[in-house]
């Protein structure tokens, strides 16, 4: 490919590579961490109100409505929220507006895989800790003060999560930067920081509504802090692109966040799911990490995983297979409706039992 035109930045940058979104014919996805259920009756009720009328107009820049309805349901100001287009776009402006060659983003080196993506792109310094034999983060590692912290709680693709007495001990050690916990996942059974922004103004809590609210098609996300934290994020949207949410995410998204039974019991009814599926997976002969997310990380002590990737695709189930160093025999499966993840685990039953 001739790059004669392409910058600096960009000619050698590796890029994030999403999850398969094929087209060839239906699967059973559980690649892609979505919501197996769809948003709330709301969501579809708020989007028909928007007139296609007035669609020609701006939406509001300043997400006045979704912020005071976000800022209500965490117990904040809504000088204390900040909205974007899906979390990436949030933590891709936090990487702008708190690490530069100066100070680094810290994160650990089994995590999601876009934050190096950020760094390489943006000309940001990154210190990466190595995560340790079981997976589990070293929090002594995260307390040098040297940097800006970037965690996912619970962390990706492992789904193990880290405590509220850990995450306050590495803001305690890390006073003279951000610390960033991205939670993307936190609604499935971790416990969320947002408790802690009053007493911590260095700490940025993103979420996104693509995982717990069935929203991925949507692209909203939010992030939660000191004034001072989102006041640099909106000086960073401003100067991207002030219009980041469109009219109908803007209505789906507030509807969303205002369902509260909709969403306390979607994300229940997912967890116990994730519950029985590793029960079963276990006894299958799969080692599956203790997760707090919509998914699980599991390696077979037998087959493969690349073999057992490849041998679902071709039976109809895409998972996420990641040919990485120290991951490489393991898939991130979501966790879908109870009857997908029995056809998940009939499907490798049989699999399984032609490997032998």
């Amino acid at each position: 490919m001739n790059k004669q035109y392409w910058s600096r930045r960009i000619a050698d940058i590796e890029p994030y590579i999403p999850g398969e979104q094929p087209k060839d014919k239906k699967y059973v996805k559980l690649n892609t961490n979505e919501n197996p259920y769809p948003p709330s009756p709301r969501v579809a009720e708020a989007v028909a109100k928007v007139a296609a009328s007035d669609l020609r107009l701006y939406p509001d820049p300043d997400c006045a409505a979704l912020k005071k309805t976000l800022a209500e349901f965490y117990g904040l100001r809504p000088e204390q929220v900040f909205v974007g287009n899906g979390s990436d776009e949030v933590l891709a402006f936090s990487f702008l507006a708190f690490t530069d060659e100066d100070t680094p983003a810290v994160f650990p080196d089994i995590t999601y895989s876009f934050y190096p993506v950020y760094g390489e792109f943006f000309g940001t310094n990154c210190r990466i800790v190595p995560v340790r034999e079981d997976f589990t983060i070293p929090l002594e590692q995260l307390m040098k003060n040297d940097g800006t912290v970037v965690l996912t709680n619970p962390n990706a693709p492992t789904g193990i999560g880290l405590s509220l007495d850990e995450v306050e001990q590495i803001l305690r050690a890390n006073p003279d930067h951000a610390v960033i916990v991205d939670e993307a996942y936190i609604d499935f059974g971790g416990e969320s920081a947002v408790k802690l922004i009053d007493r911590y103004e260095n700490l940025l809590v993103i979420q996104t509504f693509s995982k717990s609210r069935s929203l991925a098609g949507m692209r909203a996300g939010f992030a939660l802090g000191n004034e001072s934290l989102i006041a640099a994020l909106n000086a960073v949207k401003n100067s991207v692109n002030s219009y980041t949410l469109d009219r109908m995410a803007l209505a789906a998204a507030q509807a969303a966040v205002e369902d509260r039974a909709y969403f306390y019991d979607t994300c229940s009814r997912i967890a116990k799911t994730r519950e029985t599926t590793t029960g079963k997976l276990r006894e299958l002969g799969f080692f599956v990490l203790p997760s707090q997310a919509n998914f699980v990380f599991a390696s077979h002590e037998r087959v493969p995983a690349r073999i057992l990737f490849r041998r679902l695709r071709e039976e109809g189930v895409l998972v996420r297979y990641f040919d990485k160093p120290r991951i490489d025999d393991f898939l991130r499966i979501t966790i879908g409706t109870d009857a997908e993840m029995e056809i998940l685990t009939a499907t490798l039953k049989r699999i399984l039992e032609e490997q032998r």
